[in-house]
Parts: C-alpha cells; sequence; structure tokens
C-alpha cells in the first residue's frame, strides 16, 4: 500500500526533526518526509491536521498470557489493545505456561503473532529453564528462534553463582540480559514497607529488597562484561545506584513502569487490589526520583509492564490478589501526562517510548529515517477521554487509573505501512 500521511507535526526524536510535513509511505518503507517521491500516487491519503506524527511506541514489557494463560488475556485481544495504545513493537517477558525457555516455544509464539494485526513481537527469553533459576537455556538456540534478550521476569534468581555463570554465558554470545533487582527473601511482601502498609497491616518490601539485589547485579555485571539491562526500578536508592555505575564506566541502561511515574504508597489507602504491583508503588520520593530520573536522562525509558490479570484475582483481599496493572493503552497518556508535569518537551518524551527503548531492544524500529520500517502512531494530543472497563480494549480491565482522566488519544496506529488500528471518530 501507498500511504500519504498530510499535515502533521512530525515528531521524530533520533533525527532531531519537530514540524509540520508529510510522509510517503511504499512496500512498509518510509520513502519520503517532506517533498513528495516522484510519480507517488497515494492508495491512501491520511490527514494528520493538528495531530502528533511519531515513530510508531515501543514497549519494553508487554505480557500477551500466551502460552497458559488465556483465561486472563488472549494473543488476539492483547495485540488489538497494544495497537489501539500506538505500540508497534514490543517485547514479551517468558513467564507463560510453560515458560519460553525452549526454541519451539518462541517459534510458536513468533509465528502465532505474525497471522494475527497489531505489533511487531520480540520474545524474551527465559534466563534459565522453567525460570527455576539453576540450569541454564541454550541462549544461542533461542536467539536464533527470535529472542532479542534473556530475563527472569518477575522471578528472583536466588542463586548468585548460577547467575554468574547465566552472565558470563551470555557475554559469550553477545546476548542481553535484562534483570528486575528483587532480593528473595526481602522481596516477600506486597506493598512498599513504609507507614502506610504498617498502619493498612499489610506486609511490606523494603527498598533494600531493590537494593541489595541490584548492588549484586551491578557486581556480576562488571566481572563478566555482560550487556546488562535493569527493568522497572522502583527506588531512589536504585536510581542513584545506577547513575554511579554509570559514571564509574559501567554499560547498562534500565527502565521504569508507567504506573509508578504517577503513583505512591500514599494512593494505597482503599485497599484496591489494582495497585498491588510487581514492584510496588512507593514512597513519594521514590516516585519523585523516577521523575526526575527521567528528565535528565538516567533513566533511559519508559514501559507499560502490561500485565493483564483476571477479574476474579483481583477481587480479593489486597494480599491474596494477583500483582499486575494494564497498561498498553496507557502508556502514552501517562507519558504525556508525565512530561507535561515536569516541563518536558514532546520531543524528549516520545523518545522515551520509542528510539530508546527500541535501542535496547535492538531492533531496527523507533525513527522515521528514511528507508526505516513504516511503523508510525498518530495521535490527538489535547483529546481527553476517561479510563473505564468500556475503554480498555486488553481483556484485562485491571488498573488503578480506572476512572481517571487521560489526555491524549491515539488515532491511527501505521505497521509496516498498513493501518492496522483506527480510531472511531
Amino acid at each position: 500500500m501507498k500511504l500519504h500521511i498530510k499535515n502533521g507535526r512530525v515528531i521524530d526524536p533520533k533525527n532531531r526533526l519537530d514540524q509540520v510535513t508529510d510522509i510517503y509511505v511504499a512496500a512498509g518503507k518510509i520513502i519520503g518526509v517532506g517533498p513528495p517521491p516522484s510519480d507517488f500516487e497515494a492508495d491512501r491519503e491520511i490527514d494528520a491536521t493538528e495531530l502528533i506524527v511519531c515513530p510508531g511506541l515501543v514497549d519494553l514489557s508487554v505480557r500477551l498470557r500466551e502460552p497458559g494463560f488465556e483465561y486472563k488475556a488472549t494473543l488476539v485481544s492483547e495485540m488489538l489493545a497494544a495497537a489501539a495504545g500506538g505500540i508497534t513493537s514490543l517485547a514479551c517477558p517468558p513467564d507463560t505456561e510453560p515458560p519460553l525457555d525452549e526454541p519451539g516455544l518462541v517459534e510458536m509464539l513468533k509465528f502465532r503473532a505474525k497471522t494475527l494485526p497489531g505489533p511487531r513481537v520480540y520474545p524474551l527469553g527465559a534466563l534459565t529453564e522453567k525460570l527455576e533459576g539453576k540450569m541454564l537455556t541454550e541462549m544461542a538456540e533461542l536467539r536464533e528462534a527470535g529472542c532479542v534478550a534473556f530475563t527472569q521476569a518477575n522471578v528472583p534468581m536466588v542463586d548468585t553463582q548460577a547467575l554468574l555463570r547465566a552472565l558470563e554465558y551470555a557475554a559469550t554470545f553477545d546476548c542481553a540480559v535484562w534483570l528486575r533487582p528483587q532480593d528473595f527473601h526481602l522481596g516477600r511482601g506486597v506493598a512498599h514497607d513504609g507507614a502506610v502498609a504498617s498502619r493498612l497491616g499489610l506486609p511490606g518490601i523494603p527498598a533494600l529488597a531493590e537494593t541489595v539485589a541490584l548492588a549484586t547485579i551491578l557486581q556480576l555485571a562488571r566481572h563478566s562484561g555482560a550487556r546488562v539491562h535493569i527493568t522497572r526500578l522502583s527506588t531512589r536508592e536504585g536510581i542513584a545506584m545506577v547513575r554511579a555505575a554509570r559514571l564509574d564506566g559501567l554499560a547498562i541502561t534500565c527502565d521504569v513502569a508507567t504506573t509508578h511515574l504517577h503513583l505512591s504508597e500514599m494512593d494505597l489507602t482503599n485497599f484496591d487490589a489494582n495497585l498491588h504491583l510487581a514492584p510496588p508503588v512507593r514512597g513519594l520520593r521514590d516516585r519523585d526520583a523516577i521523575r526526575e530520573g527521567l528528565r535528565d536522562g538516567h533513566i533511559n525509558a519508559i514501559c507499560s509492564d502490561h500485565t493483564p490479570v483476571d477479574d476474579d484475582e483481583k477481587q480479593v483481599p489486597f494480599g491474596e490478589s494477583s500483582p499486575g496493572a494494564s497498561g498498553v493503552e496507557l502508556l502514552l497518556p501517562l507519558t504525556l501526562k508525565w512530561a507535561h508535569e515536569m516541563g518536558v518537551t514532546l520531543s524528549q518524551a516520545i523518545e522515551l517510548v520509542s528510539w530508546q527503548p527500541a535501542q535496547i531492544m535492538g531492533i531496527a524500529s523507533g525513527h522515521l529515517s528514511l528507508d526505516a520500517p513504516a511503523d508510525m502512531c498518530i495521535f490527538d494530543a489535547e483529546c481527553e477521554w476517561q479510563v473505564s472497563r468500556h475503554t480498555l480494549r486488553s481483556q484485562g480491565k485491571n488498573t488503578p487509573f480506572l476512572g481517571h482522566p487521560m489526555k491524549g488519544q491515539v488515532r491511527y496506529t501505521v505497521i509496516d505501512g498498513h493501518v492496522d488500528y483506527e480510531a472511531n471518530t
């Protein structure tokens, strides 16, 4: 299909472009930005007047729930929800049932995803067999099957020796390892270990659960030379540790979840199980440190940490509920909300959910260069809407933002030159 997107404000952080112009697409590639290519005749035109045209969003953590957890969500539902959120590429963690620890499982997931409309799916392979933290997976074979990195998802590595072997093995094959720092023994609670959890009688997870594990990861990363990405940082101390490690020469990246940009332990007062997250929302100082760390560049990317959960697993007492929040459709508006509140430019905000995460994943997306894949998000930055079970397309309706007003709505999502999502206006 030949596509002409006209009169939009085109923002491309990689190429430092921010101007009203046109984009031309053919054979799934961007063939022109600005003046039209010679002899170009569009099959379809999209008038983007007063809309933002940017690279398709790249999400570093989207649980598609297949295989094994179809009662929570399906590949069909979550791919459509991601497209509705402007996401054109996503990484899916391996904590499925069975886990993504064999090439055949990875190939099956990729094949299923390719047959459906929606984002490009990049599986994350299990770092250890069955995510048990003992035997290493065949990373080289999993990478050939399509894995872009390896992780334990939310399962802590108890055996430090096994983690060291995993990092050394990954370094040998130049495989990236993504780790969420949480000490197994310190991290057994359900909420941030602070005054609010104490008052509500909820078992707490101290900041130490993150920083103790992070200290180990940083030391092992330095020793092994592995490419390490720290996922879902949640504490002020953890951000400071990553900053210090970088200043000391360690090549390491990190991300945070949208929920932690706006929420803190102060929001827990009504026992809403939708606020049971992993990692937990923490103190106000932690939330503010995350917001500032994104602004000053010490945090590399924002992700949705999309975790759809069955209603029955949330309609129970807080401590008995399953952790996680549905987030793909809120990645853009929550990022825009943070940018507005922090005085951050639209270009910098978009970079944190497109070009930067694409770099972390090592994929050729997140920008609007000539001959780049024609993956784009076209959105109305001023459109206001309210989050509800009806407006969310994800099968998982579990989000702490139910009933909250949002600003910023996706109008079109273009993937490989095709319009995979178009809002009803």
